[in-house]
């Protein structure tokens, strides 16, 4: 279904119980992005939250799509499964043999909707320049500071209209601004990204790029700004499909060469030159749970603000997952399956990506496999489509097993996993916000081969020991000082991988280690032991694998021990820890865990039960400020 508008769509979720309004003051700056993090990693993604009184003109709608209820509701749906059903539907239709007039005929009444879900531009004013701000100034809105070491206040959700100058061709995507002054943000905008190539057609051309920034409006652009859609498709008309009802456009007033939808809640209209210097944007407390490291990004000229009466501006906070962002992720995985299936790879039967991979790093596909050697093809099929390109880590399996159940998944891939032979890597673009490379932008690249082997896949030479379900709880630590936790519960369930967590202290400490362990009689059966940093528990599944995703290259980090005689036994180790100069001649800089500060944490503590938001909840910050920094850290 189309909604009207934000604020339909705000009523829908207070009716439906989704949404608490916060009538208590709370600061942009850093509160409302402490009790926004509380809630939304409460259980279920917590409620929206509508916070009231800003100190602001405007309210601040926070966590609108922290659920998989609300992600459903703003995409108009029941199930998420339901839009990858319809899409499937349409291709299948689209690919089918049209043999007679009759098949043709068929397919006139599917063609008049495809021409109803094409973007419609009005002539006059839109709803969203009821309110033209005489001296515009984007100080005036209730930008939020999400986190204590951002360069600033960020524009978190902002839709993004840039056009290519020889085609015409709109993009529409999601890029952070950074408010450096009344009229100049930042524009983030990557070098994969559409909207950097059309900057750089007007580089060329030596002509200023006009760029309108749509906040509010039907929840859906915001999830159609982020889909990973080819660049020749409109993401209006995704979401004209999703809405079921064409997105209505109006010219700016001090842009027209730009359209944005009319009922938008805020417009910002400016100008990207590209004569001018760059300016030093970041850092930014990013969605990987680091901060990314400040850069030199385009400056964005403001030239008009306008906005429809009594607007709500709509904002998200990024972070330590689980997050807001994890279900616009969870709708683009079930929504874009079908494409990927249809048009690309035909044997995937499922895709997971898990919140701990925070999108790219870490995705489970299951496929159909028909013939030896298929999990590579896959791999590099998947490798060269589209955002797939950012992918770190890659686990295939088969048929026989259903990947959201990560038990029986691991259970499963371990069991026809051989180490040596079946573990992939290779190098490529990486995601920029990547802090794990070398080099920004391109790194390693790891496939995990779970499927079942046929004989042409298998090693004679290969024997797979049995495992020890237990190891004598602190034996480990007690060899082995480095060593501060290790977690053997994988074990106990049948899946042959320690997580350890150790503490470096000199070059190839983490090599030498591994195969010190792969030594050890008590470790036989083995098939992969996961270092992590030790200020990390490993006993904490969910955040040793955040950080180990995070922090792992895998073509630099793994190191493959194998026996001598045969037949041999193998265990690959991996280095999730911190990389520094000193232990591993890594030159970058290395991004700080996104946690919130005392004087935050304290505030807000004090005013919760003012909130309404129900029994109190400590800040998520206190485990990890615990982990980076000590206890002696810790608010009190």
């Amino acid at each position: 279904m189309a909604w009207k508008n934000q604020q339909q769509f705000i009523e829908a979720l207070e009716k439906a119980g989704e949404l608490v309004r916060i009538q208590t003051y709370v600061n942009p700056k850093l509160e409302i992005a402490e009790v926004t993090d509380r809630i939304s990693k409460s259980g279920g993604g917590g409620k929206a939250l509508l916070f009231e009184n800003t100190g602001y003109d405007f309210p601040v709608l926070m966590n609108a799509y922290g659920s998989e209820k609300r992600m459903c509701m703003a995409l108009g749906v029941n199930h998420l499964d339901d839009v990858a059903r319809e899409i499937e539907e349409l291709f299948k239709m689209l690919a089918a043999p049209k043999e007679g007039i009759l098949d043709k005929l068929k397919m006139l009444p599917k063609l008049g909707q495809f021409a109803s879900w094409m973007p419609k531009v009005k002539s006059g004013r839109g709803e969203c320049q009821e309110v033209i701000m005489g001296n515009p100034d984007i100080t005036k809105l209730p930008v939020i500071t999400c986190w204590p070491k951002d360069g600033g206040p960020f524009v978190t959700l902002p839709v993004i209209h840039t056009k290519d100058p020889n085609t015409n061709s709109r993009n529409v995507g999601m890029y952070r601004m950074q408010v450096f002054g009344p009229r100049l943000t930042g524009m983030h905008w990557h070098k994969h990204k559409v909207s950097a190539k059309h900057f750089s057609e007007y580089k060329k051309l030596n002509k200023k790029m006009p760029v309108a920034v749509a906040l509010g409006g039907d929840p859906v652009y915001a999830y159609s700004a982020t889909a990973p859609l080819p660049e020749n498709v409109d993401e209006y008309m995704l979401a004209g499909f999703l809405r079921k009802k064409k997105v209505e456009l109006v010219k700016c007033i001090s842009q027209p060469d730009i359209e944005v939808p009319t009922d938008a809640d805020f417009i910002i209209e400016g100008y990207v030159d590209p004569t001018d210097e760059l300016i030093w944007e970041g850092p930014f407390g990013d969605h990987t749970g680091y901060y990314s490291l400040a850069d030199w990004y385009p400056k964005f000229h403001i030239t008009a603000i306008t906005h429809k009466k009594s607007p709500v501006y709509p904002a998200t906070i990024v972070g330590i997952p689980p997050q807001e962002d994890a279900w616009l992720g969870k709708a683009t995985e079930r929504i874009f399956l079908a494409p990927i299936k249809m048009t690309m790879v035909p044997e995937i039967m499922d895709m997971d990506m898990p919140v701990e991979g925070v999108f790219h790093n870490l995705v489970i596909t299951k496929i159909n496999k028909e013939y030896a050697g298929q999990g590579q093809k896959v791999m590099n099929a998947m490798w060269g489509a589209g955002q797939m390109m950012f992918n770190k880590i890659l686990v295939l399996a088969d048929e026989k097993v259903r990947i959201q159940d990560y038990e029986s998944l691991a259970k499963y891939v371990f069991q026809n996993l051989n180490p040596a032979t079946d573990i992939y890597f290779s190098t490529g673009p990486m995601d920029v916000l990547d802090h794990s490379c070398s080099k920004m932008g391109f790194g390693g690249k790891m496939c995990i081969d779970g499927t079942a082997k046929m004989i042409e896949e298998t090693d004679d030479n290969y024997q797979s020991a049995s495992t020890s379900e237990q190891l004598p709880d602190g034996f480990l630590e007690s060899v082995f000082s480095e060593i501060k936790s290790v977690n053997t519960a994988l074990l106990k369930k049948q899946i042959p991988c320690l997580i350890v967590s150790v503490e470096k202290n000199r070059p190839g400490h983490i090599k030498e280690l591994h195969e010190q362990l792969c030594n050890l009689k008590e470790l036989k059966g083995i098939k992969m032991v996961l270092y992590v940093e030790h200020t990390v528990d490993a006993n904490d599944l969910a955040t040793a694998l955040w950080r180990f995703c995070n922090n792992l290259d895998p073509k630099r980090d793994f190191y493959l021990y194998k026996s001598a005689q045969l037949p041999y036994t193998a265990c690959m180790g991996l280095d999730g820890t911190r990389k520094t100069k000193e232990f591993d001649n890594f030159q970058r800089d290395w991004p700080n865990v996104i946690v919130a500060d005392n004087e935050t944490i304290k505030s807000v503590d004090e005013k919760w039960s003012q909130l309404g938001l129900g029994a109190f909840i400590p800040s998520p910050s206190l485990k990890f400020m615990n982990q980076i920094y000590g206890p002696e850290a810790v608010v009190n």
